[in-house]
């Protein structure tokens, strides 16, 4: 009887932790910018972290999303699902062990033309040994556990 208690608490404490989740875009403590207003088009199109302009911005998703030119924006507004970071730009790794954590900018990833943010480059680096797997971990739960 304490064993199936035990896992019920378990579970529900992993549930709970991601039906809880602060936002549904990660956007840092103090501000509302989507990877922290850094342009998510450019990962794919210039494969480096770009800041975005404060004058070029789209909202979606409750979040503030910055863009480096027009371009990127039409782009962005045109298929946000194709642009935007997996499990909402929390770090990838930390997904994966059922924690929602913020990112370093320069720790990504462009895996299956999807965009994958971690805490550090170096975390970024223990995720790419076994990317699959951890993805498999992370699972589809992110979206159906946050009400966007």
């Amino acid at each position: 009887m304490k064993k199936i208690i035990l896992i019920c608490a378990l579970m529900l404490s992993v549930f709970s932790s991601l039906a809880f989740a602060k936002d549904p875009i990660e956007t840092g403590s103090f501000n509302n910018k989507a990877i922290y207003g850094y342009d998510t088009v450019a990962y794919f199109t210039e494969n480096k972290p770009v800041e975005g302009a404060d004058h070029i911005t789209s909202e979606w998703r409750g979040a503030v999303w910055y863009f480096s030119s027009t371009e990127n924006k039409a782009l962005f507004d045109a298929d946000q699902e194709k642009y935007a970071p997996q499990y909402g730009g929390y770090c990838a790794y930390a997904m994966s062990k059922g924690r929602f954590v913020g990112i370093d900018e320069e720790a990504f990833t462009i895996y299956k033309g999807k965009l994958y943010l971690n805490y550090s480059k170096g975390v970024a680096e223990d995720w790419s040994e076994d990317k699959d797997g951890f993805i498999k971990l992370a699972g589809p739960e992110y979206k159906a556990n946050v009400d966007f």
